[in-house]
């Protein structure tokens, strides 16, 4: 995957010496194209491994970008219809008590601007504070468009403890909005750049997707879910 990425794209890690390297934790991405977390899991230095939360379809073995996500055996899928809550957070806190990075799109969906995200959603909190790991926030800069040779960065910022924050209403809430602080820093001095050309548009959109922009009834809180209250 590094192989592929690298014929096309620049990429390089920033922030290095404030990756863990010593426990598990949970990565927090910033996430404006589809090929993020290929990015993430092909540069990313390791030990440990990065496994990847994302929705599942129906049949994950139908069309190669599923293949390939079924072939690595790093995804840890969830349902977007949030009919397997449980499960959902059973799978991802055991990811992190293994001693394994949890890689998460914590907009809960594509933002539209290279320097901004959306408000966060609370499953990144939720889940470290179940797991008791620290939250990671990674900036992606650089992919929003797709070019030949086009420079793309790994900002990792400064990790998240969470001492003394439990797994309810509040501490979800106070630690999202201490990550919505730290992935806003990141993205600061980041301005956004015009499209590419035809090839280059066409390899950005292939594979995104932005219901947001055409259907008025889509619900972001749905790709994430609702933690519980107690």
């Amino acid at each position: 995957m590094r192989f592929l990425i690298s014929c096309y794209l620049r990429v390089r890690l920033e922030g290095v010496e404030n990756i863990p390297r010593d426990r598990a934790y949970l990565l927090n991405f910033s996430h404006p194209n589809w090929v993020d977390p290929m990015a993430l899991v092909a540069f990313w230095p390791e030990p440990p491994w990065v496994y990847v939360f994302g929705p599942r379809e129906e049949d994950m073995r139908t069309t190669w970008r599923n293949r390939l996500i079924y072939w690595s055996d790093l995804s840890v899928p969830f349902k977007p219809s949030k009919s397997d809550l449980l499960d959902t957070t059973r799978r991802a806190v055991s990811v992190l008590q293994a001693g394994n990075v949890l890689s998460l799109a914590g907009e809960g969906r594509l933002s539209d601007h290279e320097g901004a995200i959306v408000p966060l959603q609370d499953g990144s909190a939720y889940f470290a504070l179940r797991a008791r790991v620290p939250i990671l926030p990674v900036a992606i800069i650089g992919t929003r468009w797709l070019r030949f040779g086009k420079p793309v960065t790994l900002r990792a910022g400064k990790p998240l403890d969470v001492t003394g924050l439990r797994a309810n209403r509040e501490g979800v809430v106070e630690l999202t909005n201490r990550l919505q602080a730290a992935m806003d820093e990141l993205l600061a001095d980041v301005v956004g750049e015009p499209p590419p050309g035809p090839f280059g548009r066409w390899l950005t959109d292939i594979f995104n997707e932005r219901p947001w922009l055409t259907d008025p009834t889509w619900d972001p809180a749905g790709s994430l879910g609702k933690p519980p209250t107690g």
